[in-house]
């Protein structure tokens, strides 16, 4: 019952906007956990490369319209002509499913490519018990993939050029620079998983990729919109480094990242697991694959990436290097004073006596247009006895 008081608490504070978790503190650790995901990435990339689809390297795909037919008949269909790595999926549903088979026939001469064709067309049709007419074929060439490579550099060179610009103006040239490395992380995470995966990369997971990239800098935006307006307010006061201005920014939009995140994500994962996993449609599941990882990789980088570099950047510029070095200073003093409160005390109240002793209770009186000192006591009338009738009492 506590355990789960604690956590609703806990739940209620992010949403509040209540919470005060150091993410720029434990910059160290965020950059450790996406650098070592980083190299797993390249590392696979190296060694074994992307799962590039028929689109991209060309080959010949085969479909086959039949109820009945699993992938595993399928393939056990075509094992006798050597395709134990084809690519066999099942698109649609209903009296509209059909199998999907893909190969990689570039290496054969023509004659040979054409009568594998056949032989393999035959094949399925026997196990799906149909016409070797009702088999499609689809014969498609490397070149079209290459296309669609080269343009989906350039319009990622151009984003990147636009954003670039936008930022700059709408915020400051450091914010872009920490945006877009943010957006470099999004993409290597999202080629290193899909390598590590061996998930095969289709055009869909090349326009899912470029989606994707907008989603993750409209969080990175909404993170720093926040920070510019919290940094005129906290920093300039001077007590307030910049990082700390940054750790509030964060933990103050923590509850909106959340909630777009989880909103954005949901209908993916229903994409993926209705649209691919229940009707078969591997369109919309190398679409959604991509987007889900990407829309989890932005949200994480728009907290943990970006905002630590930006504070890194900023923190770098000599107003923010004597600001922190101040506030440090004023810190460390104030430690110093808190061990020894006593010795402090003390100190006071002996200036003090020292100061009540040897100053006289002077005070300045007008006399015409100059000002004389004079005892305070004897401004009131005072009743001590003077020196001069001690003496004279002790004579008598």
């Amino acid at each position: 019952m506590n355990q789960r008081f604690s956590l609703q608490r806990g739940f209620g504070r992010v949403f509040r906007g209540e919470t005060d978790i150091n993410f720029i503190g434990h910059a160290r650790r965020w950059f450790t956990i996406s650098g070592v995901v980083i190299l797993l990435g390249l590392a696979s990339l190296l060694i074994r490369g992307l799962n590039f689809g028929i689109d991209f390297k060309g080959g010949v795909s085969w479909e086959v319209p039949s109820a009945s037919l699993s992938v595993g008949q399928a393939r056990a269909a075509i094992s006798p002509f050597g395709l134990s790595s084809a690519t066999v999926v099942t698109l649609g549903g209903g009296g509209g499913r059909t199998v999907q088979v893909q190969a990689d026939l570039n290496t054969l001469s023509q004659t040979a490519k054409t009568a594998k064709e056949q032989a393999v067309s035959d094949a399925l049709a026997k196990a799906a018990h149909v016409s070797s007419n009702q088999v499609s074929l689809t014969d498609v060439g490397p070149t079209w993939g290459g296309e669609i490579t080269s343009k989906a550099i350039r319009a990622l060179i151009f984003f990147f050029l636009a954003i670039a610009v936008y930022i700059s103006l709408r915020f400051e040239p450091k914010m872009a620079i920490a945006a877009l490395l943010a957006v470099v992380h999004d993409i290597l995470v999202t080629i290193g998983i899909y390598s590590l995966s061996g998930f095969q990369v289709t055009p869909s997971t090349v326009i899912a990729v470029l989606t994707i990239l907008g989603y993750s800098l409209y969080d990175t935006i909404v993170v720093f919109d926040r920070v510019k307006e919290n940094i005129t307010n906290m920093v300039h006061v001077g007590r307030r480094t910049y990082s700390d201005g940054v750790n509030d920014s964060v933990n103050q939009v923590l509850a909106r990242s959340i909630n777009t995140s989880t909103v954005a994500i949901i209908p993916i994962l229903s994409v993926l697991v209705v649209g691919a996993y229940i009707l078969g449609a591997t369109t919309l599941k190398d679409f959604g694959l991509a987007l889900f990882i990407g829309l989890t990789t932005g949200a994480y980088s728009s907290i943990f990436i970006a905002s630590p570099i930006l504070a890194w950047i900023k923190e770098r510029e000599p107003r923010y290097k004597v600001l922190r070095q101040n506030i440090g200073s004023a810190q460390a003093k104030a430690s110093r004073n808190s061990k020894f409160p006593n010795v402090t005390a003390k100190a006071a109240t002996t200036a003090e006596s020292i100061e009540s002793k040897v100053a006289p209770e002077l005070t300045p009186v007008a006399s015409g247009s100059k000002s004389r000192l004079v005892n305070v006591d004897s401004l009131h009338g005072s009743n001590r006895p003077s020196s001069r009738n001690k003496s004279k009492g002790r004579r008598r």
